[in-house]
């Protein structure tokens, strides 16, 4: 049996509508298990944590890093994926299962592969599979690598990485989803002018950006930023919708985290903290 792991990550600038996202990587975790022999018979995925979901991207995990190992995919396996982020709540949940399921295999035949590689394969998945709007390498970057990244999804490229050390992150999580097929595309890119300066301010203001960011994208998005304002007046360091919402991530100074809960009275909530960068 193979195990792979990887993380959440939530974000500081939405590379929809320029082509360049900032994430930083939270402690949220998605494990998979993947399994083959002459008993398996079958090509089996189970999501335990949303078991209604869309197994495509999971399948096509399986064969295309068969593929890149060169290798043989087993004509029956079993692969099960659990995970503590939530589906389709712009907190990277695709991302972390590409990059978990493609550790699997690769783990299950002792095979090693750089991060960067195993990063970019899971962004080729991924857009196989058309979960991704961007290619989303700045949330598998975010997933995989940890603390804050800034990177130009049009040519898969990390353009600085750095750690901002560790914070309380609560997260807001409506019950409803939103899928990719339902975003406001050219709405999105039509401010990136307003989005492009965003770029410079996230490498030494992070949470600032992220602030300015989750106003532009619920403005177009029609997403309700009251939670966000409401954070930022009761202390946190940066609010704003996570990806394309309707999640709100708020960070706050590490320890803050419950008190700051009791304050504003937030519901449907998630509380973990961000993760520091990975070598």
């Amino acid at each position: 049996m193979g195990k792979g792991v990887s993380y959440g990550a939530i974000s500081v600038i939405n590379a929809m509508p320029c082509g360049i996202g900032s994430t930083i990587g939270v402690s949220l975790k998605t494990t998979s298990r993947f399994e083959y022999g002459d008993d398996l018979i079958e090509k089996k995925v189970a999501i335990t944590n949303d078991p209604s979901e869309n197994t495509e991207m999971a399948r096509i995990c399986v064969s295309e890093t068969y593929n890149k190992m060169g290798l043989p995919e087993p004509f029956g396996w079993k692969l099960d994926i659990s995970s503590e982020i939530p589906i389709s709540r712009g907190l990277k949940s695709s991302s972390s299962a590409c990059n978990a399921i493609i550790s699997s295999v690769l783990n299950s035949e002792g095979f090693d592969m750089p991060a960067i590689d195993r990063i970019r394969l899971g962004v080729d998945c991924a857009r196989k599979a058309k979960v991704t709007v961007t290619g989303a390498f700045d949330d598998a970057c975010g997933c995989e690598l940890g603390g804050l990244v800034i990177t130009d999804n049009r040519q898969d490229s990390v353009l600085f990485r750095k750690d901002i050390g560790e914070y309380d992150v609560v997260i807001h999580v409506p019950s409803e989803k939103i899928k990719k097929t339902g975003l406001p595309i050219e709405e999105l890119r039509s401010i990136s002018s307003e989005i492009e300066p965003l770029i410079e301010l996230a490498k030494t203001d992070p949470f600032k950006a992220m602030t300015l960011n989750g106003r532009l994208i619920a403005s177009v998005s029609g997403i309700d930023n009251s939670l966000s304002e409401l954070a930022i007046g009761n202390g946190a360091l940066g609010a704003g919708v996570s990806g394309s919402g309707p999640a709100v991530a708020m960070i706050l100074e590490k320890g803050r985290a419950k008190e700051f809960i009791h304050r504003v009275h937030i519901n449907d909530i998630i509380v973990t903290k961000t993760r520091g960068i990975q070598e």
